[in-house]
C-alpha cells in the first residue's frame, strides 16, 4: 500500500511513524512544504528569549534519520497544491518542478498557518513578522541582529502572544501588547487573566486592551490603532491566532466546515475515499459542548496521527474530540485553563455555577510554599464539571491536569473530594486544591451554600442585600468594599442580635472560606444570606479601583 501524507511536525509524522511500526511493507511518503519535517513549534519562544542556547535542540528528527529508522520517505520543500480524488493522486511543487504523485490512502495533515489580516500599509511593512516556524524564527532573530530594534509590538495577548512577550522582554526590549478584546488570555475568565495582567505590568510591559491594529505607515515603523492612535515600534510581531491550512484543498471535494477546517468522521476520514485527515488542520468536537471548534494543540495533533495511522491500518479508532487544555508561563506566574469558559457557557445557555478556591501549592507549614488560584465551572444541578482555570506561581499545572482527566474521566463535583492524591509536606497537602474545589462545588450543588460572583456584587447590593465582611479589623488596612459593614467572623455568633432578620445579606472575607463558615451560621439562625465566591482577594485582583483604603 501507498500512504501519502501531507504536512510533517505533530500530526503527520505521529501517523507516518506509527503506521511504519504498523506495516512493515507499506510505502510510506511524507511531503512537508517547509525545510524542517519535525521541529518543536511550542519551542520556538523559548529560544527567542535564549533558555534554549541551540536551535538544533528545536529539530526533532530529521528526513536522514527518520529514512534510517522508519524507512519513510521524507520530501522536504515539496508544497502539495491540489489533491484528485478520481485519479488518487495529488499535484506537488517540489524544488525541481511541478509534478503528481499518486497514492492508495491519502492522509492530509497540514496544520494551521498564523492568521495575518489584510491591513493598510501591511505590504510595505519591513519589520512585520509572525513566529511560527523555524524559517519564521531565523527572519525575526536576524532583524534582531542587523537593527536597533528597542520598541516591539505584540499584536494578540493569547497564548503564543505572551510567550514571546516575555521572550522578548527577557532580551532586554520594551513590550507592547494590544488585545482587541476586553482582557488578554481570551480563553481564561476576567478575574482569573487579570493576575497575569499584573504580573507583565510588574515587568514592564505595556498592555492596550479594547483595542485593534488599524494599519501601518512608515514603512511599518508607525502603528496606528482604531481610536487613531500612533505608535512607533521596531519590530511588530502578528499573535492573533491561526487558521487550518487547507488553500490547496478548494476544488478537491473536501469537505470543509464553517472554521475553514477538514471535517472528518469518527474514524478521521473525510468526505473523500481513501482520504483521512489530522491535526490542526481538522475540524474537532467540542467534547463539552458537542460544537465545532477549532483547538490547534501540540497534545491533541500527536494522537489524532496516531489515531488516524491506526485506523488507515485497519484497527479503528474513534476520534472523541477535544476538550482544550492548555498552558502558559508569564514571568513568575503560570496560567492554565480546561474545558469551557464563562463566555462559552453562557454563548451556548448552558446553565452553570462557579466556585473560586485559593490554596498551597504545597502544605502551608512546609518552606516555600505559594498560593494559587483555582475556578470550577459545572452544571448546578448534576455536577458535570464544564471548566477550570487556575493561577499561580506553582502548583498550578499539576491541578489542572488532574482537573483535565476528571472532565476526559465524567468524573462529576462530587468525585473530586474522593480523588487520592500524592501528599507529602514537600508536594502537597493533605486537603489538595483539587479537593476543596470538589467541596465547595458540592455545597453549591446539594443546597449547603449559595454563592454569588464578583460581578454580581453591585446588583445585589442594588437590590437591597447589605455585605458584612467578617475578616479580622487589621485585615481592613488592605482595603475594604464601599456601605460594607465589619463584623468578625470569630465575633458572629455573640453580635446575632445586631442584625436584622427582615434584611438579606452578604458575606465576604480574604478568599471566601471564612465568609462560608459565616453563611452556614447566619443561614442555620434564619438569615437569608449569599457568600460572595473568592472574596475581597478574588475581587480586589479585578476591581481594585472600586475598594476603599485608608
Amino acid at each position: 500500500m501507498k500512504i501519502v501524507i501531507v504536512g510533517g511536525v505533530a500530526a503527520g509524522m505521529s501517523a507516518a511513524t506509527r503506521l511504519r511500526r504498523l506495516d512493515e511493507n507499506a510505502e510510506i511518503i511524507v511531503l512537508e512544504q517547509g525545510p524542517f519535517v519535525s521541529f518543536a513549534t511550542c519551542g520556538l519562544p523559548f529560544y527567542l528569549s535564549g533558555e534554549i542556547a541551540a536551535k538544533d535542540d528545536l529539530l526533532v528528527q530529521t528526513p536522514a534519520k527518520l529514512k534510517q529508522r522508519f524507512n519513510i520517505d521524507v520530501r522536504v520543500n515539496h508544497q502539495v497544491m491540489a489533491v484528485d480524488p478520481v485519479s488518487h493522486t495529488v499535484q506537488v511543487q517540489q524544488p525541481a518542478g511541478l509534478a503528481t504523485l499518486s497514492y492508495d490512502r491519502l492522509i492530509l495533515a497540514p496544520g494551521a498557518k498564523p492568521v495575518m489580516p489584510d491591513l493598510p500599509g501591511l505590504e510595505k511593512a519591513t519589520n512585520v513578522f509572525v513566529l511560527h516556524n523555524i524559517p519564521d524564527l531565523d527572519q525575526i532573530m536576524a532583524r534582531l541582529s542587523t537593527t536597533a530594534a528597542r520598541q516591539v509590538t505584540l499584536v494578540g495577548g493569547g497564548f503564543i502572544g505572551l510567550e514571546m512577550a516575555e521572550a522578548l522582554r527577557q532580551r532586554g526590549l520594551a513590550v507592547t501588547i494590544i488585545e482587541q478584546k476586553a482582557h488578554i488570555l481570551p480563553p481564561l475568565d476576567e478575574e482569573m487573566a487579570a493576575g497575569v495582567e499584573a504580573e507583565l505590568v510588574a515587568h514592564d510591559i505595556r498592555i492596550i486592551k479594547n483595542h485593534a491594529v488599524k494599519g501601518f505607515r512608515q514603512a511599518g515603523r508607525l502603528l496606528i490603532l482604531d481610536d487613531e492612535t500612533e505608535l512607533k515600534t521596531d519590530l511588530t510581531l502578528m499573535a492573533v491566532g491561526v487558521r487550518p491550512a487547507t488553500d490547496f484543498l478548494a476544488s478537491s471535494g473536501v469537505q470543509l466546515g464553517d472554521h475553514g477546517g477538514i471535517i472528518v468522521d469518527e474514524h478521521y476520514q473525510t468526505s473523500l475515499p481513501d482520504v483521512y485527515a489530522a491535526g490542526d488542520a481538522i475540524e474537532v468536537t467540542q467534547t463539552l459542548s458537542g460544537q465545532s471548534a477549532q483547538i490547534s494543540l501540540a497534545s491533541p495533533a500527536n494522537r489524532q496521527g496516531r489515531q488516524v495511522a491506526d485506523n488507515v491500518a485497519g484497527y479503528p479508532r474513534q476520534n472523541r474530540g477535544s476538550i482544550g487544555t492548555a498552558i502558559v508561563r508569564a514571568f513568575g506566574v503560570t496560567a492554565a485553563v480546561t474545558g469551557l469558559n464563562e463566555a462559552d457557557l453562557r454563548n451556548q445557555g448552558l446553565p452553570y455555577k462557579a466556585v473560586h478556591v485559593s490554596g498551597d501549592d504545597h502544605a502551608s507549614y512546609f518552606p516555600g510554599s505559594q498560593t494559587l488560584l483555582l475556578k470550577l465551572l459545572f452544571d448546578p444541578t448534576s455536577g458535570k464539571i464544564y471548566g477550570a482555570q487556575g493561577v499561580g506561581p506553582a502548583g498550578v499545572d499539576k491541578r489542572i491536569d488532574v482537573l483535565a482527566t476528571a472532565i476526559k474521566g465524567r468524573l462529576t463535583v462530587a468525585d473530586l473530594p474522593e480523588l487520592e492524591l500524592s501528599y507529602a509536606p514537600p508536594f502537597g497537602s493533605a486537603k489538595d486544591p483539587v479537593n476543596l474545589l470538589g467541596y465547595a462545588a458540592l455545597n453549591v450543588v446539594e443546597g449547603i451554600s449559595e454563592n454569588i460572583q464578583w460581578y454580581d456584587l453591585q446588583e445585589n447590593e442594588v437590590a437591597g442585600r447589605q455585605l458584612i465582611d467578617v475578616r479580622n479589623p487589621d485585615e481592613l488596612a488592605q482595603g475594604y468594599f464601599p456601605e460594607s459593614r465589619s463584623l468578625p467572623l470569630d465575633q458572629l455568633r455573640d453580635r446575632l442580635s445586631e442584625l436584622n432578620p427582615e434584611q438579606a445579606y452578604i458575606v465576604s472575607c480574604q478568599s471566601g472560606h471564612r465568609s462560608y463558615v459565616a453563611e452556614r451560621i447566619l443561614k442555620q439562625h434564619g438569615f437569608d444570606v449569599v457568600n460572595l465566591d473568592g472574596g475581597f482577594s478574588l475581587y480586589h485582583t479585578v476591581r481594585p479601583d472600586e475598594l476603599l483604603y485608608d
